[in-house]
């Protein structure tokens, strides 16, 4: 087993102040691959007291010195690019295909769309007598989940270094690999002592110290909207800014006028990538009741082609849920969705034939779903698909904004008077055309319990700085 017990704390690889040993399992065969420390308010103090005295230096580095940082953070990051994606898989089960093309490049695709903005961002611009100056926020802390580990990981830290912010990171502790990796990489990088922390540990003990740190001028959290209301509330009392992504029950609406076969495909294939655990998965589709029928049929074909199998084999199929506990939650809203009425056209209760260690769910697919049911109402984080008849534009509309959430929304259509209608009336931070895809300088984020802010490329910028107007 990996020891990775050590903090990163002012530059240097430091043991927790108290031990408290927590082991880390392989999801795709319940073996335990590590061992981290879990921190405490007092390992979050000497993070928090380091990153307050770098932030006096760093934030007054010119441009040039953070792109030259951000250069050499880029140039390491890709030598160790092999690490990071077999560190992913391992630690939450991400076939190493996928991890490799996918969740390893978000690190890359982060820091590049960081590193690209920094050079052409204006820190400064006159508006008539006055200066108005950005000017970097202070110390920053992150409390990062399981799913995009890396992800969501390098699109907080990269901005805050780009902007000359310091930071204190809290990595899932159900995925702490590939955060232990980028600290390492951070360190190799020569990134002045104490502008970048990490501390190890659980929400309560750690994350909840961080969001309710006096010395911490603005918390950035990604996780469920449950916990997201956690991290807000302990942040309340100090004033801080919080910006937070979270959950999503994103609509995928497919109309009578959209190639079907492509549409119907590609949204039960986005659905079921990394096992269904991403916040802005298709996990609602809406289909035109005049295709509603043709749709089923090509859904479950498509379903069936979903293959599940070891993480380590190349190819593209699913591998196991992150834990067992959320192997528990995917199986009992399955259950749900059975005893609610909903129709089971793939998939179902148990684990795939022949992979009964670790785990691993099927792809599912219910049919005959309505709005108010539970399958269509919680986010359930797995290869789980809902389809939802609709009868006309309106209504599809209605449908699609009736949650919670507002992170994603898809639409199919060969109408481009209608992808323009449609797509302004969508309640979502995020819309997506025709399968269309986003790149790492657009903006990621939500409306509504989906969150406030927006990360990614220049937009990302901002809840890491603050606006001075000097008039003289």
């Amino acid at each position: 087993m990996k020891d990775l017990r050590k903090f990163y704390i002012d530059g240097q690889w430091v043991d927790p102040i108290q031990s408290n040993d927590l082991a880390v399992e392989n999801p795709a065969n319940e073996e335990l691959v590590a061992t981290i420390s879990l921190g405490a308010a007092a390992d979050v103090n000497l993070a928090v007291a380091a990153a307050r005295r770098a932030f006096l230096g760093f934030s007054q580095t010119s441009v040039d010195e953070r792109i030259a940082l951000m250069e050499k953070l880029l140039q390491i990051y890709m030598d160790r690019y092999d690490e990071m994606a077999v560190a992913i898989s391992v630690e939450m089960g991400a076939p190493i295909s996928f991890a490799t093309a996918a969740q390893a490049d978000c690190g890359r695709g982060h820091i590049n769309a960081a590193l690209e903005a920094l050079k052409q961002f204006e820190f400064e611009r006159q508006v008539g007598g006055t200066r108005i100056v950005k000017e970097a926020i202070g110390v920053c802390g992150f409390i990062t989940p399981w799913n995009w580990p890396i992800n969501q990981i390098s699109c907080k830290v990269a901005p805050a270094l780009a902007t000359g912010c310091t930071m204190v990171l809290k990595p899932s502790e159900i995925a702490p690999i590939s955060g232990y990796l980028f600290t390492e990489i951070m360190s190799q990088a020569g990134f002045p002592a104490g502008v970048y922390n990490m501390v190890n540990g659980d929400g309560p003990n750690v994350g909840s110290v961080i969001a309710s740190h006096p010395d911490v001028d603005m918390v950035s959290f990604t996780g469920s909207t449950r916990a997201g209301i956690l991290v807000a509330k302990a942040a309340a009392d100090t004033v801080k800014r919080v910006t937070q992504e979270l959950g999503g029950k994103s609509p995928n609406i497919i109309f009578e006028d959209a190639d079907l076969e492509k549409a119907v495909t590609a949204g039960v294939t986005h659905m079921m990538g990394n096992t269904g655990q991403s916040c802005n998965a298709p996990s609602r589709m809406l289909v035109q009741s005049s295709v509603y029928g043709k749709a089923l049929a090509i859904a479950k074909e498509a379903a069936a082609n979903v293959a599940v199998d070891q993480p380590t084999k190349e190819g593209w199929h699913l591998g196991p849920l992150s834990s067992r506990v959320q192997f528990d939650k995917v199986q009992g809203l399955i259950h749900t969705g059975i005893e609610e009425g909903a129709t089971l056209v793939a998939g179902g209760l148990g684990k795939p034939e022949g992979l009964e260690t670790g785990y691993f769910v099927k792809p599912t697919i219910f049919a005959d779903v309505n709005n108010d049911m539970t399958i269509a109402r919680e986010e359930i984080f797995g290869p789980v698909l809902t389809m939802i008849p609709f009868d006309s534009e309106e209504q599809a509309i209605e449908i699609a904004n009736d949650t919670p959430y507002g992170l994603s929304a898809y639409f199919s259509t060969g109408s481009e008077e209608r992808a323009a209608r449609v797509a302004g009336k969508l309640r979502a931070g995020m819309v997506s055309i025709n399968s269309a895809s986003q790149d790492y300088a657009a903006p990621f984020g939500g409306y509504k319990q989906s969150g406030n802010g927006r990360e990614w490329g220049e937009y990302g910028f901002d809840d890491f700085l603050e606006i001075k107007g000097i008039t003289a």
